[in-house]
């Protein structure tokens, strides 16, 4: 018998939103209802405080006993096999569908489905891990641990909105997860905006840098992904979430990088 949204517990989403964006065996210890894959995003940002919180232990820590350089690129390599590359997937399907043969939305889909990865994908994909490992070098490892912690969260919140403002590109039965995700409601968006703003909250009070560039052109990339979304595919996917993730969380660690190498004043 199939359970309604309505009739599952809060941890059994935060629960399958653990097991839905990480590889992480969680669901050896709790199998939730399916219905609850439909509200994961509701709390991405929450595994964000996981995922970023391993990275920034591995920067911080891994800088102790190792060559800055080996721990930055440890901590970007344990992040893709704790989520099983699925952001960064997400890009190079994205980068493909858009920047590849995709002169049309259905093109774009297909593209975007196909399991090969294409030329736009590859080099999309080193020059963000490229541009991402070097922005965390050209920090402290104290300051790359504190900005990925809140970019992390942050970006997963920002990024969360394509499904309020998008429909879903595919039909249902045609998604790579077999799922599509709910609308959210008004309790929903408070409780995401607490997830994601709360560890962006404390990384301005403790290194009280601007906090209006930090915040602003994150979202203002996000805006501009989303307008170029809604052109070309009149709708979201996946791939376009993970791409626009990874994408909004690059933008900030960058502005970061410029304000602490460069600042203003």
């Amino acid at each position: 018998m199939e359970i309604a949204i309505d009739q599952t517990h809060w941890y059994d989403r935060i629960w399958a939103s653990f097991i839905f964006f990480t590889r992480l065996p969680f669901w050896r210890l709790h199998e939730p209802p399916q219905a609850c894959y439909k509200t994961v995003v509701e709390h991405w940002p929450l595994v964000g405080w996981l995922t970023g919180g391993v990275m920034a232990a591995i920067l911080y820590f891994g800088s102790m006993v190792m060559p800055y350089l080996v721990a930055v690129i440890a901590a970007i390599v344990v992040r893709m096999l704790v989520t099983g590359a699925l952001h960064e997937d997400g890009l190079a399907d994205f980068l493909d569908g858009f920047g590849g043969g995709g002169r049309d939305r259905q093109r774009i889909l297909d593209i975007m489905k196909d399991s090969r990865i294409g030329t736009y994908g590859v080099l999309g994909l080193v020059c963000y891990e490229l541009l991402l490992g070097a922005t965390l070098f050209s920090l402290t490892p104290e300051m790359a641990a504190f900005t990925i912690l809140a970019a992390d969260p942050f970006s997963k919140m920002v990024t969360s909105q394509l499904v309020m403002m998008l429909p879903y590109a595919r039909k249902e039965k045609d998604a790579k997860s077999k799922t599509v995700y709910r609308k959210m409601d008004w309790k929903a968006g408070v409780s995401l905006a607490i997830q994601g703003l709360l560890p962006m909250a404390g990384f301005l009070f403790l290194t009280r840098l601007p906090w209006s560039m930090i915040i602003f052109l994150p979202c203002l990339v996000m805006y501009f992904l989303y307008l170029l979304i809604r052109q070309r595919l009149q709708g979201y996917t996946g791939d376009c979430c993970g791409a626009v993730c990874l994408l909004v969380e690059l933008t900030a660690c960058l502005v970061v990088c410029s304000l602490v190498t460069h600042p203003i004043g």
